[in-house]
């Protein structure tokens, strides 16, 4: 999938899907957008410390 400049991300996923992803975000009073961003931050800090943790580790080996 190309990666463009704009701060677009477009998927396409199984309807099933998206249908049950929608109504449990409807139940939290989440958009999407909301939901995405929030899970995309964690994920950048979640790995990106181990990233770190890896290069220290590597580091300290050599």
């Amino acid at each position: 999938m190309a990666k463009g400049e704009s701060g677009r991300i477009v998927l396409e996923v199984n309807p099933e899907l998206k249908k049950k992803l929608y109504s449990i975000l409807a139940f939290e009073q989440l958009t999407l957008k909301d939901w995405f961003i929030e899970s995309a931050e964690k994920h950048i800090k979640d790995k990106g410390a181990e990233l770190l943790k890896s290069i220290e580790q590597n580091q300290n080996e050599i």
